[in-house]
């Protein structure tokens, strides 16, 4: 059998998976068989959100490698009439395919390798709905005892049920659509709560954590501001002065101020009316927005905290308490460091500036939605070579 997974995250799974994949598929498929696994990582796979276009160029590899049975897992999210699709099978083909941003955030491992143990049942034993009953008897028959009831699963569903499937339950359909060659479908059965988990898989994908550690220059004219700024009474005496809800105001103020000059500054925002457009592009400006937002909420809170042992080090509480004019406790520490934050994150967004381009997108984005935008340039960058001549 045959994994081809687009790269970065897709792959990383699938190497993660990969060696207890054959015992899976023996103890949940079939186990007069010897199953043999091979994994060749390929951008094509998620270049198009057609099916039929995916499944070709699988094929192209599967017959030069003899493989009976092929998992193609895309990082593109896959709509068919307005539905989010998980997965789909081509029996005839011997194919399938996995959406990987569909199945959410996490637990990801095990999401992927159930969703893959399913799909080759769904080609090993057939899809149509008396092959189903029939796995579902084996299934059931595996199942018995104490030692084997937690192995018992629908032979219908995708995954094993957890909270997550639930509150956004997948549905299987079978379609018989001739023009795309597939004969099963998995879908988000509730649009919302499956637009959300997709949300969450294309924001896991782009890994917001790694924004961070690359934004050093930001952090450091940030920290460096904030830090000059605590030398004079002016912010001393402000933080006495606010309330909690203006400083709550001013938090949030501050960063949607660098979450916003970081996309205006650095070309993050897709065009949705542009003649190049990505036609999915609201959801993928969505998505950086998100992105951005969780890795600039980190940051803020990292900051918090280096300012507070700031002011305990710069500020002595004698002279704090002198220009006060009253007792000082630990909440006019924190509101102190609280407001020096927001402070130093709005000078934090003017630095923004300071990184190229190419780094902002490398922490910004995964693979796929770089190598979307590269070449959406290049067609932006035709388009007007054209109209000059």
């Amino acid at each position: 059998m045959g994994l081809i997974p687009a790269p970065e995250l897709p792959e990383l799974l699938v190497s993660l998976i990969i060696e207890e994949l054959s015992d899976q598929l023996s103890n949940d498929v079939d186990d007069t068989c010897q199953w043999q696994l091979d994994s060749v990582t390929d951008p094509l796979i998620g270049a198009e959100d057609n099916t039929r276009d995916i499944l070709s160029k699988a094929r192209e590899l599967s017959e030069s490698r003899h493989w009976d049975y092929i998992i193609c897992i895309t990082d593109l999210p896959i709509f068919r009439n307005r539905q989010i699709v998980v997965a789909e099978v081509c029996e005839a083909r011997g194919m399938g395919i996995i959406s990987q941003p569909a199945l959410g955030a996490s637990p990801l491992r095990r999401r992927m390798a159930e969703s893959i143990v399913q799909l080759v049942s769904e080609l090993h034993h057939g899809s149509s709905e008396d092959a189903r009953d029939r796995e579902q008897k084996r299934q059931d028959n595996k199942g018995r005892g104490l030692l084997n009831w937690w192995r018992r699963h629908n032979a219908r569903d995708l995954m094993r049920l957890r909270l997550s499937e639930r509150v956004a339950p997948i549905k299987r359909v079978n379609v018989h659509d001739d023009q795309q060659d597939i004969d099963v479908r998995f879908v988000s059965a509730r649009r919302l709560p499956g637009a959300c988990k997709l949300l969450g898989g294309m924001v896991r994908a782009n890994r917001p954590w790694t924004i961070f550690p690359t934004f050093r220059k930001i952090i450091a004219v940030a920290f460096a501001t904030g830090a000059y700024g605590l030398i004079f009474p002016t912010l001393w005496r402000l933080s006495d002065a606010y309330e909690p809800l203006r400083f709550a105001a001013l938090m949030m103020a501050a960063m949607i101020a660098m979450v916003g000059w970081i996309i205006l500054d650095h070309g993050l925002w897709e065009p949705q009316r542009h003649p190049q457009a990505f036609p999915m592009a609201r959801l993928y400006n969505l998505t950086t927005l998100i992105t951005l937002s969780m890795g600039v909420v980190f940051y803020y809170v990292s900051l918090l905290v280096l300012f507070l042992g700031a002011v305990a080090l710069f500020v002595p509480s004698s002279l704090l308490a002198s220009t006060l004019e009253h007792d000082i406790g630990l909440m006019d520490y924190l509101s102190l460091a609280w407001l020096t934050t927001s402070v130093a994150t709005v000078a934090g967004a003017l630095g923004a500036g300071l990184e190229s381009d190419e780094t902002v997108r490398s922490a910004t984005y995964g693979y796929r939605q770089k190598a979307r935008q590269k070449r959406a340039r290049e067609l932006a960058e035709k388009a007007r070579e054209q109209q000059e001549k």
